[in-house]
């Protein structure tokens, strides 16, 4: 559905995105995921057909990026694209009139798609009668009001509260499931690992590591990960070596990788001597393979 081949963009002296290569499936959710500044913003602008390339290509639907494909994608950026004082029905026919949508085709669209982002009910609120959680959904609505083929979601939780970001987990998966293919970028690492197919870690503008979070966890070579609460961390770190045990901080929790998964009280036994305040043992999680790869690089 996307394929992006040797991308180059400066701003000055300033290498923005350096040879990037990615590709996505149709039908899939990959999650392009990295800091600020690491160059996501920038691949959407040219993905969009806002920002033109110094070299490189882009094709969507085997079609090179023009004015064409424009109405093949949709996207819902991090700030909302909604008029307040309009309703959502209101809202959705504004951006189905640019997109050139006939009268019939519009207005069976526009109840379409509130269906589809579970806000049929609140066809006639204003916008700013509603909460968070469902202005978010209408600005996902507005991507999809045309039918794209390729759906782009920047930062589509940021802000809301845990009940919201479900809300929006649950509609990427809905729209998943109805082939749409989709580009998400987010910080939240948990929400990658829950919805997306394929994961690419950008960095200065290249991909550092891609693949689902199965192929991902190989680049990190423990079986199991355990955080250690202690006031001894030195004493642990040189008795954790001997067992083989690898120690990492992340964040400033003492960390250590298992080549092999233990029973608890092995894992105790390995730390004799030590007054240990707790153990806590996590699957390899995308939050330990970002941080590997982007430290390495």
């Amino acid at each position: 559905m996307l394929k992006i081949q040797n991308l180059n963009k400066s701003y000055k002296l300033r290498k923005v995105i350096q040879n990037l290569n990615l590709h996505i499936d149709s039908g899939e959710v990959y999650g392009l995921i990295g800091a600020n500044g690491a160059g996501k913003t920038t691949t959407i602008n040219i993905i969009c057909n806002l920002l033109k390339a110094d070299s490189g290509n882009i094709t969507i639907n085997n079609q090179p990026v023009s004015d064409a494909t424009k109405s093949i994608i949709g996207i819902a950026p991090q700030e909302n694209l909604l008029y307040k004082t309009l309703s959502c029905e209101e809202n959705l026919k504004f951006f189905a009139d640019i997109y050139g949508l006939n009268r019939e085709t519009r207005q069976k669209q526009i109840k379409e798609t509130l269906a589809a982002v579970n806000l049929l009910d609140r066809a006639k609120s204003p916008v700013e009668t509603l909460s968070g959680g469902m202005q978010r959904r209408l600005n996902i609505a507005v991507a999809l009001v045309h039918q794209p083929k390729l759906v782009i979601l920047d930062e589509p939780t940021t802000g809301l509260d845990i009940e919201a970001r479900y809300e929006i987990w649950e509609l990427i998966r809905q729209l998943k499931n109805q082939g749409i293919t989709i580009l998400l970028t987010t910080h939240l690492l948990d929400e990658a690992e829950r919805l997306c197919d394929r994961i690419g870690i950008l960095k200065n503008g290249r991909i550092l590591a891609e693949g689902s979070l199965a192929q991902l966890r190989t680049l990190i070579p423990a079986a199991e990960i355990i955080v250690v609460k202690t006031a001894q961390e030195e004493q642990a770190i040189a008795c954790a070596k001997k067992h083989g045990f690898t120690p990492r901080f992340y964040g400033n929790e003492l960390t250590f990788w298992l080549s092999k998964s233990l029973e608890l009280k092995e894992i105790i036994s390995r730390f004799d001597g030590i007054k240990i305040d707790s153990i806590a043992r996590h699957p390899v999680g995308l939050e330990h393979i970002y941080v590997e790869v982007t430290q390495q690089d």
